[in-house]
Protein backbone atom coordinates (compact mmCIF):
# COMPACT_ATOMS: atom_id res chain seq x y z
CA UNK A 1 0.00 0.00 0.00
CA UNK A 2 1.66 3.53 -0.78
CA UNK A 3 2.19 5.81 1.82
CA UNK A 4 0.32 8.85 2.01
CA UNK A 5 1.65 10.98 5.33
CA UNK A 6 -1.27 12.46 7.64
CA UNK A 7 -2.26 16.02 6.19
CA UNK A 8 -0.68 18.74 8.61
CA UNK A 9 -2.62 19.74 11.74
CA UNK A 10 -3.22 23.27 10.71
CA UNK A 11 -6.42 21.32 9.04
CA UNK A 12 -9.56 20.64 10.89
CA UNK A 13 -9.91 17.42 12.86
CA UNK A 14 -12.81 16.72 10.54
CA UNK A 15 -11.10 17.35 7.33
CA UNK A 16 -8.43 15.15 8.36
CA UNK A 17 -10.40 12.48 9.49
CA UNK A 18 -12.26 12.60 6.35
CA UNK A 19 -9.00 12.49 4.10
CA UNK A 20 -7.74 9.45 6.01
CA UNK A 21 -10.97 7.69 5.24
CA UNK A 22 -9.70 8.21 1.42
CA UNK A 23 -6.38 6.41 1.84
CA UNK A 24 -7.59 3.48 -0.81
CA UNK A 25 -7.72 6.04 -3.48
CA UNK A 26 -4.52 8.41 -3.17
CA UNK A 27 -6.20 10.20 -6.52
CA UNK A 28 -9.05 11.03 -4.76
CA UNK A 29 -7.27 11.85 -1.48
CA UNK A 30 -4.75 14.14 -3.01
CA UNK A 31 -8.17 16.08 -4.94
CA UNK A 32 -9.31 16.41 -1.75
CA UNK A 33 -6.86 17.83 -0.17
CA UNK A 34 -6.34 20.69 -2.96
CA UNK A 35 -10.21 21.30 -2.97
CA UNK A 36 -9.97 22.03 1.01
CA UNK A 37 -6.69 23.76 0.79
CA UNK A 38 -8.51 26.09 -2.11
CA UNK A 39 -11.69 26.59 0.24
CA UNK A 40 -9.49 27.46 3.16
CA UNK A 41 -8.07 30.13 1.16
CA UNK A 42 -11.01 31.66 -0.01
CA UNK A 43 -12.45 31.21 3.09
CA UNK A 44 -15.57 29.58 2.21
CA UNK A 45 -15.47 26.65 4.71
CA UNK A 46 -17.18 27.44 7.76
CA UNK A 47 -14.35 27.46 10.65
CA UNK A 48 -12.23 29.74 8.02
CA UNK A 49 -14.96 32.54 8.76
CA UNK A 50 -15.02 31.79 12.28
CA UNK A 51 -11.04 32.00 12.67
CA UNK A 52 -11.96 35.79 11.70
CA UNK A 53 -12.52 37.96 14.33
CA UNK A 54 -15.88 39.71 14.44
CA UNK A 55 -15.44 43.28 13.92
CA UNK A 56 -15.35 45.43 15.84
CA UNK A 57 -12.88 44.04 18.36
CA UNK A 58 -11.29 47.08 19.36
CA UNK A 59 -11.53 51.00 19.69
CA UNK A 60 -12.12 52.88 17.08
CA UNK A 61 -11.34 56.27 16.12
CA UNK A 62 -13.40 59.40 15.34
CA UNK A 63 -11.68 62.31 13.42
CA UNK A 64 -12.80 65.01 14.02
CA UNK A 65 -11.45 67.95 11.65
CA UNK A 66 -11.77 70.82 14.00
CA UNK A 67 -10.36 71.72 17.20
CA UNK A 68 -12.79 70.79 20.90
CA UNK A 69 -15.66 72.96 21.29
CA UNK A 70 -16.27 73.64 17.81
CA UNK A 71 -20.23 72.37 16.71
CA UNK A 72 -18.51 69.90 14.35
CA UNK A 73 -16.25 68.49 17.87
CA UNK A 74 -20.07 68.43 19.93
CA UNK A 75 -21.84 66.71 16.94
CA UNK A 76 -19.19 63.97 17.15
CA UNK A 77 -18.98 63.48 20.42
CA UNK A 78 -22.82 63.41 20.88
CA UNK A 79 -22.99 60.43 18.74
CA UNK A 80 -19.98 58.88 19.55
CA UNK A 81 -21.47 57.89 23.16
CA UNK A 82 -23.97 56.09 22.07
CA UNK A 83 -22.64 54.31 18.61
CA UNK A 84 -19.82 53.33 21.44
CA UNK A 85 -22.65 51.26 23.66
CA UNK A 86 -24.27 50.23 20.52
CA UNK A 87 -21.15 48.56 19.13
CA UNK A 88 -19.74 47.66 22.28
CA UNK A 89 -16.10 49.26 22.07
CA UNK A 90 -15.06 52.34 22.72
CA UNK A 91 -14.89 55.24 20.23
CA UNK A 92 -12.07 57.66 20.86
CA UNK A 93 -13.13 61.68 19.62
CA UNK A 94 -9.56 62.74 17.38
CA UNK A 95 -9.52 66.09 17.45
CA UNK A 96 -7.04 67.05 14.39
CA UNK A 97 -7.78 70.99 13.45
CA UNK A 98 -6.27 72.72 10.71
CA UNK A 99 -6.31 73.92 6.90
CA UNK A 100 -10.13 74.51 7.18
CA UNK A 101 -10.87 70.91 8.23
CA UNK A 102 -9.30 69.55 5.16
CA UNK A 103 -6.00 68.04 7.53
CA UNK A 104 -8.11 65.61 9.15
CA UNK A 105 -10.19 64.67 6.30
CA UNK A 106 -6.84 63.80 4.79
CA UNK A 107 -5.66 61.86 7.99
CA UNK A 108 -8.72 59.83 7.55
CA UNK A 109 -8.88 58.96 4.11
CA UNK A 110 -5.50 57.81 4.25
CA UNK A 111 -6.27 55.30 7.47
CA UNK A 112 -6.67 51.68 6.60
CA UNK A 113 -10.49 50.39 5.76
CA UNK A 114 -10.93 47.99 8.44
CA UNK A 115 -13.94 50.01 9.72
CA UNK A 116 -11.46 51.18 12.81
CA UNK A 117 -11.62 54.75 11.50
CA UNK A 118 -15.15 56.96 11.28
CA UNK A 119 -14.76 60.90 9.93
CA UNK A 120 -16.71 63.47 10.92
CA UNK A 121 -17.61 65.56 7.48
CA UNK A 122 -19.10 69.25 7.21
CA UNK A 123 -20.44 71.25 4.62
CA UNK A 124 -16.67 72.81 4.49
CA UNK A 125 -15.63 69.37 2.86
CA UNK A 126 -18.11 70.32 0.34
CA UNK A 127 -16.48 73.85 -0.32
CA UNK A 128 -13.21 72.64 -0.24
CA UNK A 129 -13.02 70.53 -3.53
CA UNK A 130 -13.33 73.55 -5.55
CA UNK A 131 -11.82 76.42 -3.32
CA UNK A 132 -8.49 74.86 -3.39
CA UNK A 133 -7.04 73.34 -6.42
CA UNK A 134 -4.76 70.53 -4.56
CA UNK A 135 -5.89 68.29 -1.64
CA UNK A 136 -4.43 65.70 -0.13
CA UNK A 137 -8.05 63.75 0.03
CA UNK A 138 -10.70 63.69 -2.90
CA UNK A 139 -14.08 63.74 -0.97
CA UNK A 140 -15.99 61.53 -3.61
CA UNK A 141 -13.68 59.03 -4.21
CA UNK A 142 -11.77 58.59 -0.73
CA UNK A 143 -14.73 58.13 1.58
CA UNK A 144 -17.86 55.79 1.27
CA UNK A 145 -20.99 57.39 2.99
CA UNK A 146 -22.75 56.01 6.45
CA UNK A 147 -25.30 58.74 7.29
CA UNK A 148 -26.13 62.72 7.34
CA UNK A 149 -26.08 62.82 11.11
CA UNK A 150 -27.86 66.65 11.03
CA UNK A 151 -28.19 70.05 9.49
CA UNK A 152 -27.90 73.85 10.67
CA UNK A 153 -28.78 76.99 9.51
CA UNK A 154 -26.70 80.39 8.32
CA UNK A 155 -28.22 83.00 10.86
CA UNK A 156 -28.21 86.46 8.92
CA UNK A 157 -28.76 89.15 11.51
CA UNK A 158 -28.46 93.37 11.55
CA UNK A 159 -27.94 96.16 13.82
CA UNK A 160 -30.74 97.72 14.80
CA UNK A 161 -29.32 100.84 13.94
CA UNK A 162 -29.64 100.35 10.18
CA UNK A 163 -33.05 101.34 8.93
CA UNK A 164 -34.41 98.10 7.71
CA UNK A 165 -36.99 95.51 8.97
CA UNK A 166 -37.56 93.04 6.81
CA UNK A 167 -34.56 90.90 4.72
CA UNK A 168 -36.57 92.77 1.22
CA UNK A 169 -35.95 96.06 2.77
CA UNK A 170 -32.28 95.26 2.99
CA UNK A 171 -31.52 93.96 0.07
CA UNK A 172 -33.39 96.87 -1.81
CA UNK A 173 -30.98 99.57 0.94
CA UNK A 174 -27.66 97.55 0.26
CA UNK A 175 -28.62 97.28 -3.85
CA UNK A 176 -29.28 101.47 -3.35
CA UNK A 177 -25.54 101.39 -1.44
CA UNK A 178 -23.15 99.35 -3.20
CA UNK A 179 -19.93 98.75 -1.57
CA UNK A 180 -21.15 100.98 1.45
CA UNK A 181 -22.26 98.15 3.68
CA UNK A 182 -19.56 95.64 5.82
CA UNK A 183 -21.11 92.37 6.13
CA UNK A 184 -19.32 89.32 8.06
CA UNK A 185 -18.41 85.65 7.73
CA UNK A 186 -16.68 83.03 9.22
CA UNK A 187 -16.09 79.72 7.75
CA UNK A 188 -16.10 78.54 4.36
CA UNK A 189 -19.59 77.65 4.10
CA UNK A 190 -21.47 80.73 5.24
CA UNK A 191 -18.41 82.89 3.58
CA UNK A 192 -19.77 81.11 0.47
CA UNK A 193 -23.22 81.49 1.44
CA UNK A 194 -22.82 85.48 1.62
CA UNK A 195 -20.79 85.33 -1.60
CA UNK A 196 -23.83 83.32 -3.04
CA UNK A 197 -26.26 85.97 -1.31
CA UNK A 198 -24.88 89.13 -2.98
CA UNK A 199 -24.56 87.04 -6.42
CA UNK A 200 -27.99 86.09 -6.51
CA UNK A 201 -29.26 89.19 -5.12
CA UNK A 202 -27.23 91.67 -7.11
CA UNK A 203 -25.79 93.55 -4.13
CA UNK A 204 -22.36 94.46 -3.38
CA UNK A 205 -20.84 94.77 0.40
CA UNK A 206 -17.38 94.57 1.81
CA UNK A 207 -17.28 91.20 2.73
CA UNK A 208 -14.93 90.54 6.28
CA UNK A 209 -13.94 87.12 7.13
CA UNK A 210 -13.29 86.75 11.01
CA UNK A 211 -12.48 84.10 12.81
CA UNK A 212 -15.64 82.21 14.21
CA UNK A 213 -19.01 83.07 14.13
CA UNK A 214 -18.35 85.00 17.66
CA UNK A 215 -16.82 87.17 16.67
CA UNK A 216 -18.88 87.94 13.91
CA UNK A 217 -22.07 88.43 16.19
CA UNK A 218 -19.55 90.93 18.23
CA UNK A 219 -18.49 92.82 15.16
CA UNK A 220 -22.14 93.20 14.49
CA UNK A 221 -23.37 94.49 18.04
CA UNK A 222 -20.59 97.05 17.95
CA UNK A 223 -21.46 98.72 14.48
CA UNK A 224 -18.15 97.12 13.26
CA UNK A 225 -19.70 95.64 9.93
CA UNK A 226 -23.45 96.16 9.34
CA UNK A 227 -24.61 92.42 9.28
CA UNK A 228 -23.16 88.86 9.40
CA UNK A 229 -23.95 85.68 8.85
CA UNK A 230 -23.65 83.88 12.46
CA UNK A 231 -25.73 80.90 13.98
CA UNK A 232 -28.88 80.77 15.98
CA UNK A 233 -27.25 79.57 18.94
CA UNK A 234 -24.46 82.52 18.97
CA UNK A 235 -26.76 85.05 17.86
CA UNK A 236 -30.73 84.40 19.64
CA UNK A 237 -30.29 85.52 22.93
CA UNK A 238 -29.30 88.86 21.55
CA UNK A 239 -31.79 89.11 18.57
CA UNK A 240 -34.66 88.38 21.64
CA UNK A 241 -33.27 91.31 23.66
CA UNK A 242 -33.09 93.78 20.50
CA UNK A 243 -29.75 94.11 20.63
CA UNK A 244 -29.26 92.54 16.84
CA UNK A 245 -32.02 92.21 14.51
CA UNK A 246 -32.30 88.98 12.77
CA UNK A 247 -33.42 88.70 9.05
CA UNK A 248 -33.40 85.33 7.51
CA UNK A 249 -32.34 81.92 8.54
CA UNK A 250 -31.08 79.74 4.92
CA UNK A 251 -32.31 76.52 6.14
CA UNK A 252 -35.50 75.35 5.13
CA UNK A 253 -37.61 74.96 8.01
CA UNK A 254 -37.47 78.19 10.68
CA UNK A 255 -35.21 77.65 14.12
CA UNK A 256 -36.37 76.32 17.30
CA UNK A 257 -33.72 79.19 18.80
CA UNK A 258 -35.40 81.58 16.88
CA UNK A 259 -39.11 80.89 15.82
CA UNK A 260 -39.97 84.75 14.54
CA UNK A 261 -37.42 85.28 11.90
CA UNK A 262 -39.05 84.00 8.72
CA UNK A 263 -36.82 81.14 6.19
CA UNK A 264 -35.06 82.69 2.94
CA UNK A 265 -37.92 80.81 1.28
CA UNK A 266 -40.72 82.42 2.99
CA UNK A 267 -38.70 85.89 2.09
CA UNK A 268 -38.88 85.04 -1.73
CA UNK A 269 -35.19 83.82 -1.99
CA UNK A 270 -35.52 80.18 -2.67
CA UNK A 271 -32.71 79.97 -4.57
CA UNK A 272 -30.74 81.09 -0.94
CA UNK A 273 -31.66 77.92 0.64
CA UNK A 274 -28.55 76.24 2.43
CA UNK A 275 -27.63 74.39 5.17
CA UNK A 276 -24.27 73.86 7.19
CA UNK A 277 -24.55 69.90 7.70
CA UNK A 278 -22.25 66.88 9.19
CA UNK A 279 -22.02 63.47 8.23
CA UNK A 280 -20.43 60.14 8.82
CA UNK A 281 -17.97 58.93 6.53
CA UNK A 282 -15.31 56.15 6.37
CA UNK A 283 -12.51 55.21 4.08
CA UNK A 284 -13.87 54.12 0.39
CA UNK A 285 -12.77 50.61 0.60
CA UNK A 286 -13.99 49.72 3.89
CA UNK A 287 -15.93 46.30 4.06
CA UNK A 288 -19.71 46.36 2.93
CA UNK A 289 -21.17 44.93 5.72
CA UNK A 290 -19.34 46.84 8.20
CA UNK A 291 -20.84 50.34 6.84
CA UNK A 292 -24.42 48.71 6.52
CA UNK A 293 -23.66 48.02 10.46
CA UNK A 294 -22.78 51.90 11.59
CA UNK A 295 -25.21 53.13 9.42
CA UNK A 296 -27.57 51.16 10.75
CA UNK A 297 -26.70 51.79 14.75
CA UNK A 298 -26.18 54.86 13.69
CA UNK A 299 -30.11 55.59 12.35
CA UNK A 300 -30.79 54.00 15.58
CA UNK A 301 -28.81 56.64 18.14
CA UNK A 302 -30.46 59.53 16.09
CA UNK A 303 -33.54 58.93 17.31
CA UNK A 304 -32.99 58.42 20.49
CA UNK A 305 -34.63 61.29 22.55
CA UNK A 306 -31.25 62.37 24.40
CA UNK A 307 -29.37 62.73 20.87
CA UNK A 308 -32.54 64.75 19.82
CA UNK A 309 -32.32 67.09 22.60
CA UNK A 310 -28.58 67.56 22.32
CA UNK A 311 -29.15 68.10 18.44
CA UNK A 312 -32.15 70.68 19.39
CA UNK A 313 -29.77 72.57 21.74
CA UNK A 314 -26.97 73.23 19.08
CA UNK A 315 -30.46 74.38 17.04
CA UNK A 316 -29.18 71.11 14.68
CA UNK A 317 -32.17 68.97 12.74
CA UNK A 318 -31.41 65.22 13.73
CA UNK A 319 -31.31 63.38 10.22
CA UNK A 320 -30.55 59.73 9.98
CA UNK A 321 -29.52 58.95 6.13
CA UNK A 322 -28.90 55.74 4.26
CA UNK A 323 -25.14 55.54 2.91
CA UNK A 324 -26.91 56.18 -0.85
CA UNK A 325 -29.14 59.42 0.22
CA UNK A 326 -25.88 60.63 2.01
CA UNK A 327 -23.75 60.19 -0.73
CA UNK A 328 -26.01 61.71 -3.33
CA UNK A 329 -26.31 64.65 -1.27
CA UNK A 330 -22.81 65.00 -1.13
CA UNK A 331 -21.92 64.98 -4.74
CA UNK A 332 -24.81 67.68 -5.08
CA UNK A 333 -23.05 69.84 -2.68
CA UNK A 334 -19.94 69.94 -4.32
CA UNK A 335 -21.47 70.75 -7.71
CA UNK A 336 -23.39 73.19 -6.05
CA UNK A 337 -20.67 75.27 -4.00
CA UNK A 338 -18.43 74.56 -7.25
CA UNK A 339 -20.76 76.64 -9.15
CA UNK A 340 -20.62 79.31 -6.59
CA UNK A 341 -16.82 79.57 -6.28
CA UNK A 342 -16.55 79.63 -10.07
CA UNK A 343 -18.76 82.55 -10.01
CA UNK A 344 -17.45 84.50 -7.06
CA UNK A 345 -13.86 83.73 -7.59
CA UNK A 346 -13.31 82.52 -3.86
CA UNK A 347 -10.31 81.69 -2.75
CA UNK A 348 -9.58 79.63 0.61
CA UNK A 349 -9.32 82.39 3.66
Amino acid sequence: MTYLPPLPSCFPSAVRATAAGRRRNPLSRLAFAARTCALLAAGALPWAAHAQPAWPNAPIRMVVPFAPGAANDAVGRIIAAPLSSALGTPIVVDNRPGAGGNLGAEIAARAPADGFTLFLANVSHATSASMYDKLGYDLLRDFAPVSLLGSGSYFLVTHPSLPVKSFQELIAFARARPGQLNVGSAGAGSYLWIEMLMDLTGTKMAHIVYKGTPQVATAVLGGEIALGAVTTVVASQQVKSGRLRGQVVSSPQRSTMSPDVPTVVEAGHRELEATTWYGLLVPAAAPKEIVNRLHAETVKAMKLPEVRERFENLDIRAIGSSPAEFGTFIRNEVARWARVVKQSGAKPM
